[in-house]
């Protein structure tokens, strides 16, 4: 037989394949709308890991580059000052800066706020988007002025007001004046962060005034880092001395567990549905068997009843997966994972608004169709067998 002769009998196998499918719609509509669903779920989560695995990558970029922190019984505790002059000797160190942060709870709303104290003219610009700044800088040494994001001063309920009060540990009250306030399009990293001078912070937080929380470390050459952050440990025996590139990982590591987690969910539902599959296509109905018998009359062979079936999954399962797989971009990017971002991202009063934009990777497309696809076709194949061998005679 010709290749022309070939390709001309899979084309008309494929004609009744698409007439058998529109013969059976209520059945095959049915089963692509959950595998649908299914690669929608499962891809919606892949498509979100990777998006907030970007997005970490993007907000650490003004993470410091060397993160110096005191452990004691593997808690971190205060510095003193003066670890900064014990290591701003090292070659290769760009810049110290002192930094004090905490966490602020308020009781009114239940929402925990970022407290960062910095004098950033003492190079304490790298840490924050400053330039997405609408408004003036808290100075250094100033007691009172903050500047926040627009989703602190909703959530505290200001409105036009500028000024606004904290207590301290020992409920004194320490008021605020509102200097500036964060650009919107840096709310990932500043969506729940209160800028303060580091002597505002050290008031709030009622520290001692050689006390800071940690230090941030520039270095001049990147390639240095690692080996900066090495020098750093051996001369503050006691700290942990984290990297930039470190903490990234950490994120990827926590990210990559709950969307792991979600997807053995997922895959436990793909599976249940491969099963329903098996069990659907198994199931012949008379229908089913008068159709091959005729087939059978006509001078089919087996091999072509079986080339039927398998368009026919073929067709049902790559539909589903264009199907599914669009909705989960347009789930991923017009409402930024709406359904999964609770699970992801925890259960925060506060929450910065997110702009999620995953890569198109080949290799996502590849893993999707790997645990969507192929298991449903090999889930058919033992009935498109049993289906293929109806006898001739069963006709009646």
């Amino acid at each position: 037989m010709s290749i022309r002769l070939k390709l001309q009998r899979q084309l008309n196998i494929l004609d009744y394949t698409l007439g058998s499918l529109n013969r059976k719609k209520t059945k095959n509509f049915g089963i692509l709308v959950i595998f649908s669903l299914v690669i929608f779920l499962f891809s919606s989560f892949l498509l979100m890991s990777r998006g907030l695995t970007e997005l970490a990558a993007q907000v650490l970029k003004h993470a410091p580059e060397i993160t110096v922190q005191q452990l004691v019984a593997g808690r971190q505790v205060s510095l003193t000052a003066d670890a900064a002059t014990r290591i701003d000797d090292i070659f290769g160190i760009k810049s110290i800066t002192p930094r004090i942060w905490g966490y602020y709870f308020d009781e009114k709303n239940g929402a925990n706020y970022t407290v960062v104290g910095l004098d950033l003219a003492e190079n304490g610009s790298h840490a924050l988007p400053v330039e997405g700044i609408k408004g003036e800088l808290p100075t250094a040494g100033s007691m009172g002025d903050v500047v926040l994001s627009t989703g602190v001063r909703r959530s505290m309920g200001l409105g036009e007001r500028k000024s606004f009060s904290l207590f301290r540990p020992d409920l004194e009250l320490v008021s605020f004046t509102t200097t500036g306030v964060f650009d919107e399009k840096t709310e990932p990293v500043t969506g729940d962060i209160l800028l303060v001078s580091l002597g505002a912070a050290r008031n709030l937080f009622a520290m001692g005034e050689d006390e800071i929380t940690d230090l941030m470390v520039y270095a001049g050459n990147p390639r240095e880092i690692d080996t900066i952050a090495a020098k750093i440990a051996d001369r503050l025996p006691g700290t942990r001395v984290l990297t930039r590139d470190q903490i990234l990982k950490t994120y990827s590591v926590v990210f990559g567990w709950r969307s792991g987690f979600g997807s053995f969910c997922l895959l436990a539902s793909l599976a249940a549905f491969a099963i329903l599959a098996y069990d659907k296509a198994s199931g012949l109905t008379r229908e089913d068997i008068r159709e091959v018998g005729i087939l059978k009359v006509l001078g089919w062979e087996t091999a072509d009843v079986m080339a039927v079936r398998f368009w026919e999954s073929t067709l049902v399962s790559l539909l589903a997966f264009l199907l599914g797989y669009g909705l989960a971009w347009v789930h991923i990017m017009w409402w930024q994972g709406a359904i999964f971002k609770p699970l992801l991202l925890g259960w925060s009063v506060l929450r910065p608004g997110l702009t999620i934009a995953p890569p198109l990777l080949v290799e996502d497309i590849i893993l999707i169709l790997a645990f969507s696809v192929l298991p449903y076709l090999c889930a058919t194949v033992v009935p498109s067998w049993r289906s293929s061998v109806v006898r001739a005679d069963t006709v009646v």
